[in-house]
């Protein structure tokens, strides 16, 4: 007898459970957007789907039978990534990833993967089923989003940056400002009082150059007994307010120079210069001074006709305040010695003496107005400490240099260089 409520052979209820899992097997088969694929217990492909096959690039010939390790880079393999994953299936039922995989050809995409737990109704694992979908367009998409909010805060932060350096710029702006005004009226006020200095320099040096220079003329007139006999005695003391005046009016002319100079007064003559000339002549007038102190004076002659372009009146007066320095700080049987040469475009003038020396940290002190080696209250030295400052800035104001190099001990040597005439 045949039941009616069960299904009877050829009927459609006995065909429904075939054909389900017949559209099943097709469903799975024929999705292309996911790779879904089974995995023996071991993780050896059992199945491939089309869409496997377009997503990884092995044909089902191809990949069936192999490792499905083949497709993690060599960093996951290195971490044994794929057991890893496979252990978590079997003991929570599935396990859940992203990252990068590898197709066929060796290029990388992003996976977001599935790995499920298959087991039979006795609960025995049997294999895992897989499914892979690629994400690569969807991660450059958020990366691009997470990079445009980058830029953006990068903006927005380099704006409020920006603006406080704005304000920062604009409140130094405000002080730089108050202490260039400061710096104005500081410099406003250094060059009237500098000008008041010179001028009353000046007008000083006038002042005592007047008298200076009667007590000079009556001096001589005594020498020359116009007001009666002499006699030898008086000549001495006659001499001796001679050498006094002399100097003192030196001194005084030092400091009308160094004013004018200060107060750019100083006019300057240019021309061809015959550099043997000017050296003999002045030469000629500190030689007594030498012989006095028993210092040797020595001219070392090129040979050539050496020209420069200077002012003579100056040039002379740079080799006197030279000369004499070198006579003032060079001992009793001592040398000084002058030579001259070219070097390139200029004429270089030296002057050696074997004195005292310049120590090493005075070099550049000794040009400054007033500066002198080795003075002090206690071992004060002849002169006003202008000679140097004078003959620097004359160097300079004829386009020429006063330098010097100097052991403390063993002697110094001044070279002046000016331009060379052609």
């Amino acid at each position: 007898m045949i039941n009616a409520n069960e299904p009877q052979p050829g009927t459609a209820s006995s065909k429904a459970p075939r054909q389900t899992d017949d559209l099943h097997r097709l469903l799975i088969e024929r999705v292309e957007e996911y790779a879904i694929f089974a995995l023996d217990p071991d993780g050896y492909v059992l199945s491939w789907n089309a869409g496997a096959e377009r997503l990884k690039g092995y044909a089902a010939s191809e990949i069936i039978g192999r490792h499905f390790s083949v497709f993690y880079p060599a960093e996951d393999l290195a971490t044994d990534k794929p057991g890893q994953e496979l252990r978590t299936a079997a003991t929570t039922g599935r396990a859940e990833d992203e990252g990068w995989r590898l197709r066929k050809d060796g290029t990388r995409f992003w996976a977001s993967l599935l790995i499920t737990a298959l087991r039979d109704k006795s609960g025995e694992l049997v294999g895992f089923g897989k499914v892979t979908r690629d994400l690569t367009e969807r991660r450059a998409a958020q990366e691009r989003s997470l990079e445009s909010a980058r830029e953006i805060a990068a903006q927005q932060a380099a704006r409020a940056m920006a603006e406080k350096r704005s304000d920062e710029m604009q409140a130094l702006a405000g002080k730089l400002r108050d202490q260039a005004e400061q710096l104005e009226r500081q410099s406003i006020a250094a060059g009237v009082a500098n000008r008041a200095k010179s001028e009353f320099l000046a007008a000083m040096s006038h002042e005592l150059r007047t008298p200076l220079n009667a007590i000079g003329g009556y001096t001589q007139l005594l020498q020359m007994g116009i007001a009666g006999p002499v006699t030898p005695e008086q000549q001495k003391q006659l001499d001796r307010i001679q050498r006094s005046q002399q100097h003192l009016l030196s001194v005084i002319n030092d400091i009308l120079n160094f004013s004018r100079i200060e107060a750019g007064q100083i006019d300057y003559r240019i021309e061809r210069v015959a550099i043997c000339d000017a050296v003999e002549s002045v030469v000629t007038m500190i030689t007594p001074q030498a012989d006095e102190k028993r210092v040797a004076l020595r001219m070392e002659h090129t040979g050539l006709p050496l020209t420069a372009m200077a002012d003579l009146q100056k040039l002379e007066q740079i080799i006197l305040n030279l000369l004499s320095n070198a006579v003032k700080f060079t001992a009793p049987g001592g040398t000084i010695s002058l030579s001259c040469a070219v070097e390139g475009d200029v004429v270089a003038l030296s002057l050696s003496d074997t004195g005292i020396g310049i120590p090493a940290d005075q070099l550049e002190d000794i040009f400054e107005p007033f500066m002198q080696v080795g003075r002090s209250l206690a071992t004060p030295k002849e002169g006003t400490g202008l000679g140097l400052a004078i003959s620097r800035d004359l160097a300079r104001g004829m386009d020429g240099a006063l330098t010097v190099e100097s052991r403390e001990g063993e002697g110094s040597t001044f070279t002046l260089r000016l331009p060379l005439a052609r």
